[in-house]
C-alpha cells in the first residue's frame, strides 16, 4: 500500500476516524488499533512476510526482558548475541546471501575455478532493513542500561511496526519514540495542520518530482551508450534530485501521517542540497540512518576522540557499511566509498564541524562563497549518485566514459515537466529552510491557501496515480 496510492487515501481516514472519534481517551485500545493498521498496512504488501516481522518483535521483546532480569553479564551478553545474530542472520539471508555467492563464485573464477553456487533468489521482504534496526537499537539501549525494557507487547509492537515509518523509517529510537506511545493523546488541531501540509508537500516531491524525474532517467540510464553529453549530465542531475524527491517526499508524508495520530518522528532529511560541504550534507540527509551509525558504531570504535588515522578508519567504516545496508552491490558501496573519500579532508583539517547553521540565515539570498559551496558539494553528490543509480560498476563507469564521448542516438526527450517542478520546489524550500514544516514562511494565510490549491493542481495534472511509482528505499 502506497501513501501515493487510492487505497491508503481509504485506509488512512478510516482509521484517523476510528483513532479520534471512537477510541479517543482509551490509549491501550488505540495503540492496539495502530498495532493491527500496521500489521495490515504491512500484510498488503506482501502477507507472507509478516511472520518476519512478527518474530522479529517478539524475540527483541523477549530479549529485552531477560537482559533486564538478569544481574549476571555474561548472560546478558548472551542474550544480546542471540537478538543481534539472529536479526542480521535474517537480514542477510533475504538481502545479502546471493550477493556474497556470487561474489565469492566470482572471485574464484579468477584462479581458473568454475564454481556455479546456489541462489536463493528470493523477494525482498519491505522494510526489513528499517524494522531490523528498531530492534537493534532498542536491545542495544538495555544492554547498554539505557532504557527499561518494555512489558506492554502492544505498546513495544507499535515502536517497531507504526506504519508510517514501519518500510522506509526513520529509523526511530526507543528512547524518542516509545515514551510517545505509553503517554495519552489528544488531539491537537495545530500539529495536524503541520501534518496536513508535510503530507501534500511530500506526496508534491513524490508525484511531481520524482515521478517525472524518474521517466527521464530511466530512459537515459539503461541506453547511455546511445545518449548525448547534455542529456547524460541532465539525467544524473535529474536523478540527484529525483531521488531526493522520493525518499525526502516519502519521510515527510510519513511524518505528516504520524502527526495526525498525535505522534513526532525524527527528523530525517533538512534540505541536504543547500549543504555547504559534504560532512554537512551528511548531516542533513537521511539523519536517523546516519545518526543510527554515529550512536551504535562510529563512536563504540572511537569516534572522533581518537587520532586523525583512527578517525579516518572509523569514516571510512561508516560509510562503507552505509553503502552496504543500502543494497547488496558493488555500486553502493562504491557510492560508500565515494563519500568516505570526500569527507576525508575536513577531517584531516578539521574542518568537518563548520556550516552547523543553516546557509544563510536570516538572508534572502547565499554569498557568492556560500552559492559556490553548495553547487560543488551538489557536483560532488550528484557524481557519486551515478553509481547509486547504476545497475552495476560497469555500468556506472560507462556512463561516467560515455560524458566525454558521448553521440546523441537518444530521441529527443522531454524534460521540461522535472526541471520546472524542481526550481519549484528549490525556491518553496529555500524560503521554508529555517524550518522543519513547508510552507511555514507565507505568513498571509489567503497566499498560504492559494498556494496549497496551486501544489493541489500540480500533483492532480502531474502526479502518476494509475499506475504510482514505488518508493526508491522500499528496496531497502
Amino acid at each position: 500500500m502506497l501513501f501515493n496510492s487510492f487505497e491508503f487515501l481509504l485506509f488512512l481516514p478510516i482509521v484517523f476516524f476510528l483513532y479520534w472519534f471512537i477510541l479517543q481517551k482509551k490509549l491501550n485500545i488505540q495503540n492496539s488499533l495502530l498495532l493491527v493498521s500496521s500489521y495490515f498496512f504491512y500484510a498488503c504488501w506482501d502477507y507472507r512476510f509478516l511472520f518476519l516481522l512478527l518474530f522479529s518483535t517478539f524475540l527483541d521483546y523477549f530479549t529485552g526482558i531477560k537482559m533486564e532480569e538478569s544481574k549476571n553479564q555474561s548472560v546478558r551478553k548472551r542474550w544480546l548475541i542471540i537478538s543481534v545474530g539472529i536479526n542480521l542472520g535474517f537480514l542477510g539471508v533475504f538481502k545479502y546471501y546471493d550477493f556474497f555467492a556470487t561474489s565469492f563464485a566470482g572471485f574464484l573464477m579468477n584462479f581458473g575455478l568454475n564454481v556455479h553456487p546456489t541462489t536463493l533468489n528470493i523477494i525482498l521482504p519491505v522494510g526489513i532493513s528499517f524494522y531490523t534496526f528498531h530492534g537493534l537499537s532498542y536491545v542495544l539501549d538495555i544492554y547498554f542500561q539505557r532504557i527499561k525494557a518494555e512489558r506492554n507487547f502492544v505498546e513495544y509492537g507499535v515502536f517497531v511496526s507504526f506504519f508510517p515509518l514501519l518500510v522506509a523509517g526513520p529509523i526511530e529510537r526507543a528512547t524518542h519514540l516509545l515514551p510517545q506511545i505509553k503517554k495519552a493523546r489528544t488531539f491537537n488541531y495545530g500539529q495536524a495542520v503541520q501534518g496536513a501540509r508535510l503530507i501534500l508537500w511530500g506526496l508534491f516531491k513524490k508525484v511531481v518530482i520524482a515521478d517525472n524525474c524518474a521517466i527521464f532517467v530511466d530512459a537515459v540510464f539503461p541506453a547511455y551508450t546511445d545518449a548525448s553529453n547534455s542529456q547524460l549530465i541532465l539525467a544524473i542531475v535529474l536523478f540527484s534530485f529525483q531521488i531526493y524527491g522520493d525518499f525526502s517526499g516519502y519521510s515527510d508524508m510519513a511524518t505528516g501521517v504520524a502527526k495526525l495520530f498525535g505522534i513526532e518522528l525524527l527528523r530525517n532529511f533538512n534540505y541536504p542540497y543547500f549543504s555547504r560541504s559534504i560532512a554537512e550534507f551528511w548531516r542533513r540527509w537521511h539523519i536517523s540512518l546516519s545518526s543510527w551509525f554515529k550512536d551504535y558504531l562510529y563512536i563504540p570504535l572511537g569516534g572522533s576522540r581518537v587520532s586523525k588515522g583512527k578517525q579516518i578508519r572509523n569514516t571510512f567504516v561508516i560509510f562503507l557499511v552505509s553503502g552496504f545496508w543500502h543494497g547488496a552491490n558493488w555500486t553502493f558501496i562504491f557510492w560508500g566509498l565515494l563519500h568516505a573519500l570526500f569527507i576525508i579532508p575536513s577531517i584531516f583539517f578539521a574542518t568537518n564541524r563548520q556550516h552547523l547553521a543553516t546557509v544563510a540565515e536570516g538572508k534572502f539570498l547565499p554569498s557568492f562563497k556560500e552559492l559556490f559551496q553548495m553547487i560543488a558539494t551538489f557536483i560532488l553528490s550528484s557524481f557519486a549518485w551515478i553509481f547509486f543509480r547504476a545497475k552495476n560498476m560497469e555500468e556506472a563507469f560507462g556512463i561516467i566514459r560515455t560524458i566525454g564521448k558521448g553521440h546523441g542516438k537518444i530521441e529527443q526527450l522531454s524534460s521540461a515537466y522535472p526541471i520546472a517542478a524542481v526550481l519549484i520546489m528549490l525556491i518553496m524550500e529555500w524560503q521554508s529552510r529555517q524550518s522543519s514544516i513547508p510552507f511555514s514562511h507565507i505568513k498571509n494565510k489567503w497566499i498560504r491557501y492559494v498556494t496549497y490549491l496551486i501544489i493541489l493542481f500540480l500533483i492532480f495534472m502531474m502526479g502518476a496515480f494509475i499506475n504510482p511509482r514505488s518508493f526508491i528505499y522500499f528496496q531497502f
